[in-house]
């Protein structure tokens, strides 16, 4: 029986406000936080709280002479949990602790700091750096990490 009249309080409710669906009455129901119930929490009082859905829709919709469509709670911008506490380095700035962690000798900073570079880029680097007749250890280190890095990446082929 409650549910044939919340039913039909529903279709009238939708009718009062010319809802096309069933969803768009929510925006004239208020909630006690602020804004509109959701209508997944319409959905859910359909089921587990009948009689105070029913209350509800006579209260704002049914038994009133113009239903007020309510307000939307104000919620937080997308990308407001962005982390704020980060620092932010312009390219100058890199360079610059790059060349304090050289001076320093700080070899762990300085491979943090280094850009990436592609294996491609590495032997041509190392390449030109012996036509010069330059010895270059960390290019040298860098192009055998990356590249057993790299053979590590390659999955094996699975012989059946």
């Amino acid at each position: 029986m409650e549910n044939k009249q919340l039913e039909s309080l529903i279709h009238t409710a939708m009718k009062k406000v010319n809802a096309k669906k069933e969803n768009d009455i929510c925006h004239h129901l208020p909630i006690g936080t602020g804004g509109y119930i959701h209508h997944f929490t319409m959905r859910k009082m359909k089921t587990e709280n009948p009689q105070q859905l029913i209350e509800m829709l006579s209260k704002f919709i049914t038994n009133v002479n113009h239903p007020v469509s309510v307000t939307p709670k104000q919620r937080a911008a997308r990308g407001s949990r962005k982390r704020r506490d980060l620092f932010t380095f312009s390219k100058q700035d890199l360079e610059r602790m790059l060349n304090m962690a050289r001076l320093a000798g700080d070899k762990d900073m300085i491979r943090k700091l280094t850009p990436k570079k592609d294996l491609k880029t590495i032997k041509r680097e190392l390449i030109s750096s012996i036509r010069h007749g330059r010895i270059e250890p960390d290019l040298w280190n860098l192009f055998v990490e990356t590249a057993t890095s790299q053979n590590n990446a390659i999955p094996t082929a699975v012989i059946a």
